[in-house]
């Protein structure tokens, strides 16, 4: 049994599942840590003008942001490869490691405080990775851009694309300006929605670049250009809301609960579009998905450890003098889930 397990596993592990797993473990030091800097070049954007979270684009003339912007976009590279190599149920699950780098650098650089059962809630969101990664399936063979046209083009894919868009635009002008500055999910509901859109097209783009660096030319067809702007609009959507979730809410929460929505819906579109789960034995796809719930108990630490941290700061602030209150003092360095200078009158 053991030995049938051990072969199924490097069975598993190709050669390009190899490469795309090495590529996607470097771009999540490179995303985990652009978090941290692109933070800090809001605030300190904020400082000296409107901030992003408040419909800002100070932001835009601020080096540090653009040092962190830079540092994602390596990342984003190097993922953007990996989808070229490797099957999304492998390469997604991934990002879970740049939630521990994050939170580890937010809780050093920002002094955003991580409790003891934030860091067990990161073990979790890397042991249901793991147990996803060792279970994923071998990559689609492919030999066209057409032939991911086709899958695309699917009814069951394009029903899911339907609903992806139809709720990125309930939420962008019906839920964001009533609810934007004080639910952390409005925002990053729209980033995983469209991330997931973003994920399926990169990840066409990846195989028509991989096919014609190999011999066969895929930019003749329409359909490679057509994945390209896709991918254009979808990314700029991304990195408007998610420097706007930054801005607005802790990174230490913003990264897992983005992690989380992100992961879980890009691989529901990739076994949609790519019937991944066809592939494999009802045991593998449970496995899979006991590897999704492990996250997901992880990201509900997470989340809970800053209801805490909230609940110390608010018993803090009881017991401060009335002038302090009227001074500003905030009582710590995280970013409350609801801004205190909402409360605050004019």
């Amino acid at each position: 049994m053991a030995t049938s397990s051990s072969s199924s596993w490097r069975e598993g592990m190709s050669s390009d599942n190899i490469k795309g797993l090495c590529l996607a473990l470097s771009s999540s030091f490179f995303i985990g840590a652009s978090f941290i800097v692109k933070k800090k070049g809001l605030k300190k954007a904020g400082a000296s003008g409107i901030r992003a979270g408040s419909g800002g684009y100070s932001y835009l003339y601020e080096p540090l942001w653009w040092v962190g912007m830079i540092t994602m976009i390596v990342g984003e590279i190097a993922n953007f490869a990996a989808y070229a190599f490797a099957p999304a149920i492998l390469v997604t699950p991934l990002g879970a490691l740049s939630i521990i780098i994050s939170a580890a650098l937010a809780h050093i650089i920002l002094r955003e405080r991580l409790h003891i059962f934030g860091i067990l809630g990161c073990v979790l969101c890397v042991v249901g990775s793991t147990t996803i990664v060792l279970h994923a399936p071998q990559e689609r063979e492919i030999e066209s851009v057409t032939e991911v046209w086709d899958l695309a083009m699917e009814p069951a894919f394009l029903f899911y694309a339907a609903l992806v868009i139809t709720a990125t635009f309930v939420l962008i002008f019906h839920f964001i300006p009533l609810y934007g500055q004080t639910h952390i999910m409005v925002y990053i509901g729209v980033c995983s929605l469209v991330g997931s859109l973003t994920v399926m097209s990169v990840k066409a783009l990846g195989i028509a670049i991989k096919l014609t660096l190999s011999g066969m030319n895929q930019l003749i067809y329409p359909q490679t250009w057509a994945f390209t702007l896709v991918v254009t609009v979808c990314v700029l959507t991304q990195m408007n809301y998610l420097n706007k979730a930054l801005d607005t809410f802790n990174t230490a929460v913003v990264s897992p609960i983005y992690y989380v929505m992100f992961t879980t819906l890009t691989i529901v579109a990739s076994v949609i579009m790519f019937k991944d789960w066809d592939r494999q034995s009802p045991t593998q796809v449970i496995t899979e998905i006991c590897g999704f719930v492990t996250i997901l108990s992880g990201t509900f630490l997470l989340h809970k450890t800053k209801d805490m941290a909230d609940g110390l700061q608010s018993s803090l602030s009881i017991r401060l003098p009335k002038h302090s209150e009227e001074d500003g003092f905030d009582g710590g360095e995280g970013i409350p889930l609801r801004r205190q200078e909402s409360m605050r009158s004019p």
